[in-house]
């Protein structure tokens, strides 16, 4: 863990985890939450991380660092180097029953002896250590078939460091690359802006409210958390479902927070959020076509990072619900409208690039009865 100096908690090494009596069928057990926590360097996911492993919170949480380089792609991490490779280099487990490994090969694999431990566990936590794009790992925990139904990817949290965000978020003069502290950011479903107590007490009401609105410009639909020291509620990061399309209510209210969200005052180049809104019915096919060619295809130039709405689908007397992380992306029937509802398509991009006038034209080429 690099950005802090406190000593690991004491553990003990646990034997033979592996060998754990397997669990029921997966089918009759919910699926384990898994969090992905990111964070630019120094900014306090190892003190998150710490707080959870010593905190007496009485959930069993297994908390994954794992040591992939900057020039991880996923594909790469799942690789099994020969039968005899050791995948999982280190097991301990944790006084307060959390329980802590470290990883160098296989997530997967990893994922799936924890899930298959005898004791069954609340939730899992996996630090992005030198990752500034959490979206892979979000590509492999949320529709990798691999996994199955063992685990759910239930939301990605951003670590921010609330004295040094703003120098993060400027641009290098002598770099061609985009900071990372925006990508962190645009991916996030919960943001913690840590270290507060570092702010000015004189003007600290001014700058937090300034760096919200930096941060919402950015992605509004994220959650934000002031913390010192990294220490939060814990049910406003576990269990925050955020990528449950049957979890619907929470999606909704977003979206209404953000139907009249405008941030014309940013440049097309920035990452920003835009949310464009449609009454009519669209076609369902076509939808999926005007997606792929946006997420795959960067069809007008735009780079979009994440997506999330509700949609209005012909012949259907149901809500649908669209998520998407870059160039993956699920559109499922989430329940049926309310009769007192005003049946609309409301649709949130973070991206860059991103124009509003093409995305609400070319969405309207999915309304049915165009060509």
């Amino acid at each position: 863990m690099e950005d802090s100096d406190e000593e690991p908690p004491l553990a003990v090494e646990i034997n033979d985890a592996a060998n754990s009596n397997q669990l029921t069928e997966s089918s009759e057990i919910p699926p384990v939450g898994v969090t992905v926590i990111t964070g630019y360097l120094g900014s306090g996911k190892s003190t998150l991380i710490n707080y959870i492993l010593k905190a007496q919170h009485g959930k069993k949480i297994a908390v994954i660092l794992n040591e992939f380089g900057e020039e991880l792609g996923v594909e790469r991490a799942m690789i099994n180097e020969g039968e005899e490779g050791n995948l999982v280099e280190e097991w301990v487990e944790l006084a307060n029953g959390c329980i802590c490994c470290t990883v160098k090969h296989s997530l997967v694999q990893a994922l799936e002896q924890l899930v298959q431990r005898k004791e069954r566990l609340d939730h899992i936590l996996l630090e992005t250590t030198g990752l500034a794009n959490p979206a892979p790992l979000a590509s492999v925990l949320w529709l990798d078939d691999q996994l199955e139904s063992d685990v759910r990817l239930d939301s990605i949290i951003t670590v921010v460091d609330a004295k040094n965000l703003r120098y993060q978020l400027k641009p290098n003069p002598d770099s061609s690359s985009f900071p990372e502290a925006y990508l962190q950011i645009a991916f996030a479903d919960v943001i913690i802006l840590n270290k507060v107590d570092l702010i000015s007490q004189d003007d600290s009401e001014a700058v937090l409210e300034e760096l919200e609105k930096e941060i919402r410009d950015v992605n509004s639909l994220a959650n934000i958390i002031h913390s010192v020291h990294c220490q939060v509620d814990l049910s406003k990061i576990l269990n925050c479902q955020a990528y449950d399309p049957t979890h619907a209510a929470h999606l909704e209210a977003l979206l209404k927070e953000n139907k009249s969200l405008t941030t014309k005052g940013l440049h097309d180049s920035e990452v920003r959020t835009l949310c464009i809104c449609d009454a009519q019915q669209i076609d369902l096919d076509k939808v999926r076509i005007w997606l792929e060619e946006l997420l795959w295809d960067k069809k007008y130039g735009m780079d979009v990072y994440r997506c999330k709405g509700i949609l209005r689908v012909r012949n259907s007397d149901e809500l649908h619900t669209l998520q998407g992380v870059r160039e993956i992306y699920e559109i499922v029937p989430s329940r049926k409208w309310r009769n007192e509802e005003i049946q609309m398509n409301k649709i949130v991009f973070i991206g860059r690039f991103l124009n509003e006038e093409i995305l609400l034209h070319s969405l309207h080429t999915c309304i049915v009865g165009t060509n």
